[in-house]
């Protein structure tokens, strides 16, 4: 074990020399709207995660999920490939046959926001479904509540919401409707990591909560995610569909973990078929390896600093940007909240004498990146036009119609310096000085 240690040693030391050479200095050409940072450490994980020759979900997937687990204050989480794939697992959970008349069931409703990303949408779809769409409001870009109590019907049986760019959704009100109308809550907290409702972590009030671990988000695996719940058997039931939908519950590479593998008679199968091939859901391989997260690991260990981070650049450009509010809508937090914003949101307001394309190719070629509230208007899309797409929709969606066409959002990730939100709030007001003739002086 001494000889292994001083190899290993040595590899490390030679990928610190690496890091310190060729990667800690990289000159960044522009201003990220969200990307990854990191050192030598998620090197050094990473490289240890493959010098242990495992490759599948094994050890470090355990101690990650037990760390995760921790740091949210929940019971379970189950580490998978991607934000996306939390999603349509959060849901096909949902199907299962044990969970007998709360299951959901073709033609059943969910009800989600229009303005969003579409694979949170799109697992109501996978699950064949009736997504029923509300508008959303201007000020905190989650759902109007309004719209939501008018949204239930005899139909409805899940709610599936983001908390948009990190900002929650009213918790207190959506978990109310849930109550009252018996219905299962998802949230997709793929952009929100950290943030809090009345001091609690967003993903862990409903009954089942999802991150995304792209290297966009708040810490990152290069690809992955989670589910996780409090619940037991929702556990059970979403582990089984993320590994082919298996009754066997043995971790990867083991073997008789119930101690009667031969002993089963399940389905009409022949008594004693191996329990390994005993499938009791219809599943996926959904799965992530030791190798994505072993960097997540690396990675957790810094999520406070990641968190402290993007609060202190938000509210340096919120502060900063005052001075355009006569052009912009600010963002503003939803009430009781703290969010750990994953970008900086901003919409213009009517009439102004510029469109927001303008303003976005101004900032792209001043090398500040700049991204769209995602889908904006998902009905918009071209699969929802040229597929037959079954949905409802309650109300007009004005305000989703009003971000497709005017809202924005820029970076606000531990990568950008105060420097670089400096040069930020210099680059707007180089271009809106000119449309300033009769407003409050922007100094």
């Amino acid at each position: 074990m001494q000889e292994i240690d001083e190899l290993k040693n040595k590899i490390f030391d030679a990928v610190k020399e690496y890091y310190t050479k060729y990667l800690k200095d990289k000159p960044q050409l522009y201003i990220p709207a969200s990307g990854k940072k990191f050192d030598e450490r998620e090197l050094i994980s990473g490289i240890n995660a493959v010098l242990d020759g495992w490759w599948t979900e094994g050890r470090i997937t355990k101690e990650f999920e037990k760390n995760f687990n921790q740091f949210l204050n929940v019971k379970f989480s189950l580490i998978v490939n991607s934000g996306s794939s939390a999603n349509l697992l959060a849901l096909k959970t949902l199907t299962s046959i044990k969970l007998g008349s709360k299951r959901l069931k073709s033609g059943d409703e969910v009800i989600t926001a229009a303005a969003g990303f579409p694979t949170t949408i799109n697992p109501i779809l996978n699950c064949q479904c009736t997504p029923v769409f509300c508008d959303i409001d201007l000020k905190t870009y989650n759902i109007k509540i309004d719209d939501l109590k008018n949204a239930i019907s005899d139909k409805t049986k899940a709610i599936i919401l983001a908390h948009t760019l990190g900002n929650p959704f009213n918790l207190r009100e959506v978990k109310e409707v849930c109550d009252a109308n018996d219905l299962w809550l998802i949230e997709d907290s793929c952009d929100s990591l950290g943030s809090l409702y009345n001091g609690k972590y967003v993903g862990t009030f409903g009954d089942l909560g999802t991150f995304s671990f792209y290297p966009a988000h708040h810490i990152t695996m290069g690809e992955g995610g989670a589910v996780i719940t409090n619940n037991e058997s929702l556990y059970s039931i979403a582990k089984s569909i993320c590994d082919w939908g298996r009754d066997c519950w043995c971790g990867t590479g083991k073997d008789n973990t119930c101690g009667k593998r031969f002993d089963w008679q399940l389905g009409k199968l022949p008594y004693g078929y191996d329990h390994k091939y005993v499938y009791s859901e219809i599943g996926y391989n959904l799965k992530n390896t030791d190798l994505n997260v072993a960097i997540g690991l690396a990675q957790l260990d810094k999520l406070d600093d990641f968190i402290k981070q993007r609060k202190e650049n938000f509210e340096y450009l919120l502060e900063k940007m005052k001075k355009f509010d006569h052009f912009f809508f600010l963002p503003e937090p939803t009430k009781n909240s703290i969010p750990c914003w994953f970008g900086f949101i901003l919409t213009l307001k009517p009439d102004l004498p510029f469109k927001r394309l303008e303003l976005l190719k101004f900032l792209e070629e001043n090398k500040i990146a700049t991204r769209l509230l995602f889908g904006g208007n998902i009905l918009r899309q071209p699969y929802f036009i040229d597929y037959e797409i079954n949905y409802r929709i309650v109300g007009d969606l004005k305000n989703t119609d009003y971000i497709m066409n005017n809202t924005f959002w820029i970076g606000v990730c531990p990568l950008i310096s105060k420097k670089d939100l400096d040069y930020i709030i210099q680059k707007f007001e180089s271009f809106l000085i000119k449309f300033n003739k009769g407003k409050n002086s922007m100094n």
